[in-house]
C-alpha cells in the first residue's frame, strides 16, 4: 500500500534546529527546502540566515531562539503531538513528496492511518441533503475498501465524510494550531476521530488561530497527503476548487461529482468535469482510478546538500541584472537563469537572499515573484 520504511529518526538537537528555522522570519517550507539543500543541514543554515537576509536587503532578521524552540517542542509533547521531519515515519508519505511539504508536521493521534493510502473528500460548507448523503456513502465504502478518508474537519461535507469513516480511519488537518479547533463545535467530533484510531494533523504552532489565509495553506496538505481528492459539491470560486487545482499541481487525481446545473452548490463540480476531472458516482469510480497509482513507488524528495554553493560575493552589476528581470508576474527560475545569462548559483542565491529579506515570493512549480 502506501507505507515506506524511513531511514531517518531525527535527534533532539536535530529537531530543534529545524523547529528553530522554520519558526524564523520569512523562512516558509520551500526557503526552508532551498537553505537545507545548500547549507547542508539547519544549523549550518541558521548561521548563515543574517548575513543571506543582509544582502538581500533585510534590516535585521527574526531567527528563532533555542529556548523558544525547546519550549515549542515540550509543548507540543505534553499535548501528545509529534513533531515529524518528511523523512520520518509516521509523515505521510505522499506529503512528504510535494514541493512545499511542511518541514516539521504536528502530529497526534494514530500516526499508523497516515502511512495507510488516503483519498480526500471535500466540499461545500453548507452543503444539500443529497450532498451530505453522498459524502457520507462514498467515505464509508472508500473506509471499507482500506482507504484512510482524509478532510478539512470544516462545516459540511468536511464533517459528514469524517463521521462516515470513523470507524475505518479519518484523518483532519487543521488549519490552526491543535489547541484552536475550527470550527469550534467539532471539537467532539477531532476527539471520536482520535479516539478511533484517527490522526490530526497541522503545520501551525500550538496557539495558532486560523486566518482565512491560512485556509488555503491547509488545502495543500490535504490533497498533498492523498492519492486523489474528491469534490462532492462546490460554488464557483470556493475553497474546495483550490484544494482541486493544487491536487492537479502535485500531480494527484481529481474526482467531481456531478450535480443540477440550476444549483448553485454544483456549479464548481460541473465544472471540474468539464476540465477534466474523473467524474463520480459511486466509490467504484475512485477506487479503479487509484489503483495502477498505488502499485507506483513513492520517492522522497533527494535532501542531499545542493551541487550548486551559495555565492558569498555576487558583484553588483550582476545581482543587480536578476533583480530588474524580476517583477510582481511569477517567472520559472530555469527562464530566469536563462535570461539572466548566469550561473545558477548567482541566481539562486540572490532569490534565497530576496526571498529572506521578505521581497520575493516562491510559487508551486518553480515560479517566483517579487512582493
Amino acid at each position: 500500500m502506501d507505507a515506506i520504511t524511513s531511514q531517518l529518526q531525527l535527534t533532539d538537537a536535530e529537531r530543534i534546529d529545524r523547529l528553530r528555522l522554520i519558526r524564523s522570519e520569512n523562512v516558509g517550507p520551500r526557503t526552508f527546502r532551498s537553505l537545507l539543500a545548500h547549507c547542508g543541514n539547519a544549523r549550518e543554515a541558521l548561521r548563515r540566515l543574517p548575513e543571506l537576509a543582509r544582502r538581500g536587503g533585510a534590516g535585521r532578521l527574526r531567527i528563532c531562539g533555542e529556548e523558544e524552540a525547546r519550549a515549542e517542542l515540550g509543548a507540543c509533547r505534553k499535548f501528545g503531538i509529534d513533531l515529524l521531519a518528511p523523512e520520518e515515519s509516521g509523515y505521510p508519505p505522499r506529503l512528504a513528496t510535494i514541493d512545499d511539504a511542511p518541514p516539521l508536521l504536528a502530529v497526534r493521534g494514530a500516526s499508523s492511518s497516515l502511512m495507510r493510502p488516503m483519498i480526500a473528500i471535500v466540499g461545500s460548507r453548507n452543503a444539500s441533503a443529497a450532498g451530505l448523503k453522498f459524502a457520507q456513502v462514498l467515505a464509508r465504502e472508500l473506509g471499507d475498501a482500506g482507504f484512510v478518508v482524509i478532510s478539512g474537519l470544516a462545516r459540511g461535507v468536511d464533517q459528514a465524510a469524517h463521521r462516515a469513516s470513523i470507524a475505518s480511519g479519518t484523518v483532519a488537518v487543521l488549519a490552526g494550531g491543535h489547541d484552536r479547533i475550527y470550527p469550534a463545535e467539532h471539537e467532539d467530533l477531532l476527539a471520536a476521530i482520535l479516539a478511533s484510531e484517527g490522526a490530526a494533523i497541522s503545520e501551525m504552532p500550538l496557539g495558532h488561530e486560523p486566518r482565512a489565509r491560512d485556509f488555503p495553506r491547509r488545502n495543500r496538505l490535504i490533497s498533498g497527503a492523498a492519492l486523489g481528492v474528491v469534490v462532492v459539491e462546490a460554488a464557483q470560486r470556493s475553497g474546495s476548487l483550490i484544494t482541486a487545482r493544487m491536487a492537479a499541481e502535485q500531480g494527484r487525481e481529481v474526482f467531481a461529482v456531478p450535480g443540477s446545473p440550476l444549483d448553485p452548490r454544483a456549479a464548481g463540480t460541473n465544472d471540474l468535469i468539464k476540465q477534466g476531472a474523473t467524474l463520480v458516482t459511486e466509490a467504484a469510480d475512485v477506487i479503479q482510478a487509484v489503483a495502477p497509482i498505488m502499485e507506483r513507488p513513492i520517492v522522497l524528495p533527494a535532501n542531499e546538500p545542493d551541487s550548486d554553493p551559495l555565492e558569498s560575493d555576487l558583484p553588483s552589476p550582476e545581482r543587480d541584472r536578476i533583480v530588474t528581470l524580476l517583477g510582481p508576474t511569477p517567472v520559472s527560475i530555469d527562464d530566469l537563469i536563462r535570461m539572466a545569462d548566469m550561473p545558477a548559483s548567482m541566481v539562486r542565491t540572490v532569490l534565497l537572499e530576496l526571498e529572506l529579506a521578505g521581497k520575493l515570493e516562491r510559487h508551486g512549480g518553480g515560479l517566483v515573484s517579487l512582493l
